[in-house]
């Protein structure tokens, strides 16, 4: 019998997949300062407005909990009756404490659903254990990641897509997609390229495409030179730009010219594409209007036009430097990007309106071709990833490494974290290091160096400690004496190493004191071998005894539609106190 596309929405994978959630949003929303566990023996209790929930916990530093999903329990206040375990029920149970008004409480519980939705499919599925994946391919480690960004609980929400489109276009489906083209009229749409001009830019990216694509113009008595080629994701056409710019297809300034011949994969974060044609090529990055985690995932036509001059910018600096040079950091450039000004939108739609944000593109250099033949990529995600067994694929890295934890764990964060306190300090370049957004090079468990990507949206010059070029100021901001080592604590230490570290402790393979010891002492030897830059360690403290806590839940629960402004999202941003920093000389000693 032919499996349909519920066939995975089975009890027992929803249960054990619930469980699971809710142990990952009772630890977050506890870190986020949102809920107050109260410890009763061994157990913590967290009391609702009908339920009490109940579990056992341990708490790390940057208060950090690792909650058993297997012993969570929720009973009824009133009789003490064991109820079934619900992530809805569980939601609107405390949606007080967690701030949720009329508006976001049912899109925050769609999110959830579809966020579940996912996870069940994986385990119904099956995944590779961590074992395999120590020695997977690329592609097989990124369609088998479960985490995403880690901070969020409701992290898959792809509100927009139906469960056909899922199984098309969803990561973990590993799916294979070919792209649609059109072509654009040339006065209303863009194509700007760091590596060459329009025709020649066009021949490179359209890679195996380009020959069919001139005969289908000739057949249409167009040429090359009369439009701009944009890939669209078969989603966006269908769904966004056939019906919303259906009066510009019929009257011939957008044209259709049908589906590529390239396999593409989504990766992570589902709008860009890995050619699996030709796996040296440009990842390709489209519009797609779902909402996710936070943001409708179009892309801007508005901010295509710097995208590569911007990743020039910061990849001469990153390229050039001699400490960044002796890591073998390296960034993945968007060289090419192009897209539509629609007349009617892009004159009545404010700035940042999704409605501006539907026919875009950019094209992101593979890591392929940078890499040696006995190195293997893979996403950062990957560190945090855990198999249906809950085995760490960290673990067994470090297994296959041949070298202890402590080691391997000074390795990559040589690798990892030594650049990026580097490009803040030296020249106020701040990244959005996530897992998602950094591909490790290994070479037998080992991370020799790394990979940074999503550079034309997610990168900063802070304080204008680097003279930017004047077009290209939207990437500078000034920040606080007290923001600004944040983009490291925050983004890195609290973001992504806190769970690295209670991953490690929890598997046993390195205790999570040894694990800060480490850290600290990595950054530590930076800071001296670059006493040029003493005034700025002292002022931007990264071992200061305390750090602000950032609560990125706390966004997505406020406005999951509109997580930041892109335009400010310093003063977007919310605070629950302080952290005790595990880095700090007092702590890591």
């Amino acid at each position: 019998m032919e499996r349909t596309t519920i066939d995975h929405l089975r009890p027992e994978y929803w249960e054990a997949e619930t469980r699971r959630l809710l142990a990952k949003a009772i630890g977050e929303f506890s870190h986020e300062r949102l809920l107050h566990p109260e410890l009763s023996g061994d157990t913590y209790v967290v009391v609702g407005r009908r339920y009490r929930w109940t579990f056992q916990a341990r708490r790390l530093p940057l208060d950090h909990w690792i909650v058993d999903g297997a012993s969570l329990e929720c009973r009824d206040r009133e009789d003490g009756d064991e109820c079934e375990l619900s992530a809805a029920e569980f939601i609107v149970d405390l949606r007080e404490a967690l701030g949720l008004n009329d508006v976001v409480l049912p899109v925050y519980l769609e999110e959830l659903a579809s966020t579940l939705n996912r996870a069940v499919w994986q385990r119904a599925h099956g995944q590779p254990s961590a074992s395999e994946l120590a020695e997977g391919d690329f592609q097989t480690i990124e369609a088998a990641m479960t985490a995403g960004h880690p901070c969020f609980v409701a992290g898959s929400g792809r509100l927009g897509m139906s469960i056909d489109d899922y199984a098309a276009y969803a990561p973990e489906t590993a799916a294979s997609v070919r792209l649609e083209w059109v072509a654009l009229r040339r006065d209303e749409s863009l194509f700007v390229s760091t590596e060459g001009d329009t025709t020649t830019m066009a021949k490179e990216v359209t890679g195996p495409d380009w020959d069919w694509i001139c005969e289908r113009l000739d057949g249409l008595h167009l040429t090359v030179d009369d439009v701009h080629l944009i890939p669209v994701h078969p989603w966006q056409w269908r769904n966004k730009i056939a019906i919303a710019f259906a009066a510009e297809i019929a009257t011939g300034r957008i044209v259709h010219l049908g589906q590529g011949s390239c396999s593409y994969q989504a990766q992570q974060s589902i709008r860009t594409f890995f050619n699996r044609t030709d796996p040296s090529q440009p990842y390709v990055k489209t519009a797609m209007s779902v909402l996710n985690m936070g943001f409708m995932r179009g892309l801007s036509t508005d901010y295509m036009e710097l995208t590569p001059r911007i990743n020039r910018f910061v990849a001469d600096i990153v390229h050039t430097d001699p400490t960044l040079q002796e890591s073998g950091v390296r960034v993945l450039r968007e060289h090419s990007a192009g897209g539509y000004w629609h007349p009617i939108y892009t004159a009545c739609a404010p700035k940042g309106s999704p409605y501006r944000k539907f026919l875009a593109a950019l094209w992101r250099e593979s890591p392929i071709p940078y890499l040696d033949d006995d190195e293997q990529p893979a996403t950062m995600a990957s560190l945090l990833h855990l198999d249906e067994q809950g085995r760490p694929l960290v673990s067994e890295l470090v297994r296959r490494s041949g070298i202890s934890a402590r080691q391997w764990l000074r390795e990559y964060t040589e690798a990892y974290l030594t650049p990026l306190v580097h490009c803040l300090y030296k020249y106020g370049l701040a990244f959005m290091p996530h897992g998602e957004n950094v591909i490790l090079v290994l070479r037998n468990g080992r991370v020799r160096r790394v990979f940074l990507k999503d550079i034309g949206e997610e990168i900063t010059f802070l304080n204008g400690i680097t003279t930017v070029p004047e077009d290209l100021e939207r990437v500078t901001e000034q920040v606080s004496d007290a923001e600004f080592p944040l983009s490291i604590l925050t983004d890195v230490v609290d973001c992504f190493l806190r769970f690295l570290a209670g991953i490690m402790d929890d598997d046993g393979i390195l205790p999570w004191s040894a694990f800060w010891e480490v850290v600290a002492d990595v950054l530590e030897r930076y800071q001296r071998r670059h006493p040029e830059l003493n005034n700025r360690f002292a002022r931007w403290d990264l071992r200061a005894d305390t750090f602000r806590l950032s609560c990125l839940n706390r966004l997505q629960l406020r406005d999951n539609t509109s997580l930041v402004d892109l335009e400010n999202q310093s003063d977007s941003l919310v605070y629950a106190g302080d952290l005790d920093n595990p880095l700090a000389a007092e702590h890591s000693e």
